[in-house]
């Protein structure tokens, strides 16, 4: 239909009102969309290209973090292998000094042991020679009080001082 058949009081010419609500309704939103493209479509235009910009800088930002955790996460991965490796050493370590210490006091130990050997020996000879000093007294005691009774029943005094000497220095010579 065409919008100047519709023209009242019989105009065939000019402009009118057109009832045609379809056709209305068509031509009001042509003229909104044409208007809002028109107006709204370069700040729709603006504001889609700084959302773009917007998104673009904040992928940027995330890409740049993304690296940057990346390269932290190499650097812990590397700071933990050399902690590992710094582990195993101060374990290493630990078991070469363990095994030091335990060497060192069992060589303490038997010097300790060597010492007591020593002086056990030392004490044991120190008892015999007294036991031998004491016995040794005491068998003198006893052959110079034998020789005295031996001499008093039948020698005179000057003869039983000169055996007495003979004998005793027979038995000190005997015992050094």
């Amino acid at each position: 239909m065409n919008w100047i058949t519709n023209l009242p009081l019989g105009h065939e010419h000019g402009f009118g009102i057109n009832t045609d609500i379809f056709e209305t309704n068509i031509i009001n939103l042509a003229v909104v969309v044409g208007v809002v493209v028109t107006f709204v479509g370069q700040n729709l235009t603006a504001l889609l290209e700084d959302r773009k910009k917007t998104i673009l800088n904040n992928l940027q930002e995330a890409n740049l973090k993304a690296a940057e955790a990346q390269q932290k996460l190499a650097e812990a991965r590397t700071q933990l292998e050399l902690a590992k490796k710094k582990a195993k050493e101060i374990r290493e370590e630990g078991v070469v000094r363990a095994t030091q210490e335990i060497q060192n006091c069992v060589r303490e130990h038997e010097l300790r042991i060597a010492r007591l050997d020593e002086f056990k020996q030392e004490t044991i000879q120190f008892y015999q020679q007294k036991a031998y000093k004491q016995a040794y007294a005491y068998f003198i005691s006893r052959i110079m009080s034998r020789v005295r009774e031996k001499l008093n029943k039948g020698i005179d005094s000057t003869y039983q001082i000169i055996v007495n000497n003979f004998y005793v220095t027979r038995f000190t010579d005997a015992f050094r």
